[in-house]
């Protein structure tokens, strides 16, 4: 199959069935499979659900890799052009979240030795946080946030971290009481999933992204491929996936990135691999093979931008400005994290969820908040990986 027949999102059998937000009848009428599942999916084998899922969220970084390029001397003019394409919307909250940061490392939950996170760094206030989403919406429907990733930049702008927030967290929405995460956009947008994130984690959101993913798949052929290495071995639509380094051109890197059935954690092991392919791209963008080929980087830059949405002001002097103070070195500056679960439960109705790790979540929140994301992944990057049943 031609990489442009591929479907950018998966659609599934067992389609999530329709509820009622709490609090907010009315939302439901925007989304009419917004979230939820039957009740009977308790019975079924432990698998995360949804209909569809995106390839993943390389767009701001990718954007940001090539106005990184372009601002120290490559191609400038092809990167500002491309920036320009860039469709821009007011999708950030007017009303920001609850920002007050739990107190000590750990938190009130888990107050726990100091850990040296509860301090802020000496760049803290410069910090920045940009939240990356890709929606599965269809037709008039607004659809869910497949991918929600929290992209810290630190203060000194020498480390980016990718957290990704599963879509199945069980948290609370602001005005519709605890459900899934992902249940947040599909009841208020952009709008009300980032400013669900900021009560979670107690951070504000500087800019947002949202992902189209129309003329992503062949993104991965324009650069000649990307090579990851795959901790499990699977089986998609026909192509196998063996366990060990992999390089994937386009098509297998979609099938790679949205397989969750066969994977033995579901969601979570999907989302690790979308975190892989964002920082192999990363990766393949910055080598000599792109930056030194003017047609080749003016492909990339070309088929970046357009695809993504980010908030009125994420301006093109704002992303260059940003990555013009970058000071990452490669790409072992990006750290790939998962916002902490600590298992899996079943609501009243009959959905599946992931329940956070208070305690864990908490440590991220001040990390977050104090600028000490290092310290933070160098304590969590070996936690033992919560397993489905």
């Amino acid at each position: 199959m031609a990489n442009d027949q591929l479907p950018f999102f998966d659609d599934d059998s067992d389609k999530e069935a329709s509820v009622t937000p709490p609090a907010a009848a009315e939302a439901a009428t925007e989304s009419p499979d917004a979230v939820g599942v039957p009740a009977e999916a308790a019975d079924r084998p432990r698998r995360r659900r949804g209909r569809r899922v995106l390839i993943g969220s390389l767009s701001i970084l990718g954007v940001l890799v090539l106005a990184v390029a372009g601002v120290l001397g490559y191609y400038l003019k092809s990167v500002d052009n491309a920036l320009s394409q860039a469709p821009r919307a007011d999708i950030l909250p007017t009303v920001p979240g609850n920002l007050t940061a739990p107190s000590g490392s750990g938190g009130s939950a888990s107050p726990g030795p100091k850990t040296g996170i509860d301090v802020p760094a000496p760049d803290a206030a410069n910090a920045m946080n940009i939240v990356i989403m890709g929606s599965d919406s269809r037709g008039t429907d607004r659809g869910r946030s497949d991918t929600l990733i929290l992209m810290h930049i630190s203060g000194d702008r020498k480390k980016v971290y990718l957290i990704s927030f599963p879509r199945d967290m069980w948290v609370s929405i602001p005005g519709y009481g605890n459900a899934k995460i992902n249940a947040a956009y599909s009841w208020g947008g952009p709008t009300l999933a980032i400013q669900t994130l900021e009560n979670l984690v107690h951070v504000r959101v500087d800019h947002a992204a949202i992902t189209d993913f129309t003329g992503f798949t062949d993104l991965v052929d324009v650069i000649g491929g990307i090579s990851v290495y795959n901790n499990q071995a699977s089986r998609s639509d026909g192509v196998t996936f063996p366990m060990g380094q992999l390089n994937l051109n386009g098509k297998d890197a979609l099938i790679y990135t949205r397989e969750r059935y066969d994977l033995a954690n579901g969601d979570l092991d999907r989302a690790a691999r979308q975190r892989d392919v964002i920082k192999a791209i990363f990766k393949k963008v910055l080598t000599p093979e792109v930056l030194a080929n003017p047609s080749k980087f003016n492909a990339v830059a070309q088929k970046i931008a357009p695809n993504v949405t980010v908030d009125s002001g994420f301006t093109n002097a704002a992303i260059e400005k940003l990555a013009l103070s970058m000071r990452v070195t490669s790409v072992d500056d990006v750290r790939s994290l998962q916002a902490p679960v600590s298992g899996f439960a079943v609501s009243a109705d009959g959905q599946d969820y992931d329940v956070v790790n208070t305690p864990v979540l908490a440590q991220l929140a001040t990390a977050l908040a104090n600028d000490q994301m290092e310290l933070y992944w160098q304590q969590h990057k070996n936690d033992q990986r919560v397993t489905a049943p």
